[in-house]
């Protein structure tokens, strides 16, 4: 797997833009939802969306965090050179999504309580940044802790 410093990505940049994904994630616990959150960044370094997971609050099995985020940033012609910002390793569909569009960098809160598909895509030429971020770690075990079968559902084993 790829890491922030051997791909030259700034881990003070990662953290600081994680930091929005972990904002999100905290927002969609308050709302009853599954704390995972996301944003993506363009190139240039600007904000284009943040969103959080919302399958519980919409009842929309789709709306995972990093779709959440996407769906904000609004149609582009290309998202090469973008940054997708997650709190948790991306799932299947979610890793789909990076790949379908072309998103240049995954930055990773952490993959402890999941494991997705961020492997897959770094082997597609994917730049994947694992941070291993306690305060992400701790929200996503506390809330696994408490809510086993929402989580189940919400990674397909429910």
């Amino acid at each position: 797997m790829r890491r922030a410093e051997s791909e030259g990505m700034d881990r003070a940049q990662a953290h600081q833009w994680l930091a929005t994904a972990v904002a999100e994630a905290r927002t969609g616990l308050a709302e009853g939802g599954i704390p995972i959150g996301a944003a993506l960044y363009g190139a240039d370094g600007a904000l284009l969306g943040r969103g959080r997971n919302r399958r519980v609050q919409d009842g929309d099995p789709s709306l995972h965090a990093e779709t959440s985020a996407f769906r904000a940033a609004g149609r582009r012609p290309s998202y090469r050179g973008t940054t997708m910002v997650t709190t948790l390793s991306p799932c299947w569909y979610c890793s789909g999504l990076v790949r379908q569009f072309g998103i240049s960098r995954v930055v990773v809160g952490e993959a402890t309580t999941f494991v997705g598909g961020h492997d897959w895509l770094a082997e597609h030429g994917v730049e994947v940044v694992l941070l291993d971020d306690p305060e992400c770690r701790a929200l996503m075990h506390a809330f696994i802790v408490r809510n086993p079968a929402l989580w189940n559902e919400d990674i397909g084993r429910g």
